[in-house]
């Protein structure tokens, strides 16, 4: 399921918006809920195939509410990535993911490294 998600050193944030959806009992949050075990993947596609690459995090998720510290630092870092939040912040639930696992690919060799 496609997301938006900030990320801190080995920390993911994610939260639930107001974005139109089907219900408010999302399946992603209640799979959470039954196992914590979560992978994320973020892929680059290009027509150009030497520029390919992915990045998977694999870690341990929790579901907190916007209120608790860490859905709050969540929300603030979902804020300032994303324009779009900043007039309509997501009230959560928010996914907070400790990245235990980074796993990497590209076409072009070795992955660049990111900044802390």
């Amino acid at each position: 399921m496609p997301v938006v998600f900030a990320l801190h050193r080995d920390v993911l944030w994610s939260a639930v918006d107001g974005k139109p959806k089907t219900s408010a009992n999302l399946r992603r949050v209640a799979n959470i809920r039954s196992n914590p075990l979560v992978s994320l993947l973020v892929d680059h596609y290009d027509a150009d195939w030497s520029a390919l690459w992915w990045v998977r995090a694999d870690g341990r998720a929790e579901v907190m509410t916007a209120e608790t510290a860490e859905g709050q630092r969540g929300i603030t870092q979902l804020v300032a990535k994303y324009e779009q939040y900043q007039s309509d912040p997501p009230l959560g639930p928010v996914i907070v993911v400790r990245v235990e696992r980074w796993t990497h690919w590209s076409w072009s060799g070795p992955f660049p490294r990111r900044s802390p």
